[in-house]
């Protein structure tokens, strides 16, 4: 029963790494970018909701939604003025790009509020429900709940809108897509603001999770949901859920199992093995390319 109630608590963690890594899959699968900035909108998502709840008086869904509508903004502002600019650069001068905008947001953020961290709101009170001798909290069926529904919501709108139809045209050959008629500009926008509105709720579930939240929170988390991408195959939807459950599930087995200094070092020796064993991920699959 220990491990069923660990594995319980590592889903509801990794699922949080799961909505931040959707974010940085579908960017990467449409232009083949990794936004390191996009940790620090998952900042922004839980200061949003902080803001919202304790300032604002908002309940939970209505901070979540304003959260990612907010965020969706941000992620749109960011790739118009610092990415758009950039499509036919260098894979370099793209990726130095995105660590400058990364701390551009940290040291803001800092610059306007400070840098001391806040203590999230409690909005649930602390029940516990026992099921087949396993103790589940209403914060983890919330966490679980919201973040299910957001994959699924995506999952639909991947596969069944003519958004997601461009989003999938644009990530398998963008000029080709561009011949056809559609608007490309507008297609990897659309796609930030919908990776950015998946880590403004993240952030938001996060700070009621942990209740701690500060300007520099998004780092790690951000480079967790990195891996959790590598780790079930970059540019793959499916593989970042899956790369981000199993990232949590670990975690808080290394935790369990005595070893919590080494809790972070984890995702970070899965990485390692990951990059060596199966480069491409889970789901990956190894392509040629020219040269």
């Amino acid at each position: 029963m220990e491990w069923i109630q660990q594995l319980v608590n590592g889903i509801s963690l990794g699922s949080i790494y799961a909505l931040i890594a959707l974010g940085y899959t579908m960017v990467y699968g449409i232009i083949k970018l990794i936004n390191f900035a996009h940790g620090d909108v998952f900042m922004l998502g839980a200061f949003i909701g902080f803001y919202a709840i304790a300032r604002w008086e908002m309940n939970v869904f209505l901070a979540l939604v304003l959260a990612m509508i907010l965020c969706a903004v941000i992620g749109v502002i960011i790739e118009r003025i610092a990415y758009k600019r950039l499509r036919n650069a260098t894979r370099i001068a793209a990726l130095i790009t995105a660590i400058g905008v990364s701390l551009l947001i940290e040291y803001t953020v800092i610059f306007f509020r400070g840098a001391s961290p806040e203590a999230y709101p409690n909005v649930f009170t602390k029940t516990n429900f026992e099921i087949f001798g396993v103790q589940i909290s209403t914060l983890s069926i919330f966490i679980l709940s919201i973040s299910i529904f957001l994959m699924i919501v995506l999952q639909f709108i991947v596969h069944k809108t003519k958004i997601g139809k461009a989003m999938r045209a644009v990530s398998h050959d963008a000029d080709a897509a561009k011949l056809m008629g559609i608007n490309v500009d507008n297609t990897i926008s659309a796609t930030f603001a919908i990776g950015s509105a998946l880590a403004g709720a993240a952030g938001v579930i996060f700070g009621i999770y942990y209740t701690r939240i500060d300007p520099l929170m998004g780092m790690l988390p951000g480079i967790k949901a990195f891996i959790a991408a590598v780790l079930g195959g970059i540019g793959i939807i499916p593989g970042a859920m899956v790369g981000g459950l199993l990232l949590g599930v670990v975690e808080t087995i290394v935790s369990a199992l005595g070893y919590s200094l080494w809790r972070d070092a984890a995702a970070f020796v899965i990485l390692i093995l990951i990059l060596i064993i199966r480069p491409a991920g889970i789901f990956g699959k190894n392509t040629r390319e020219k040269v």
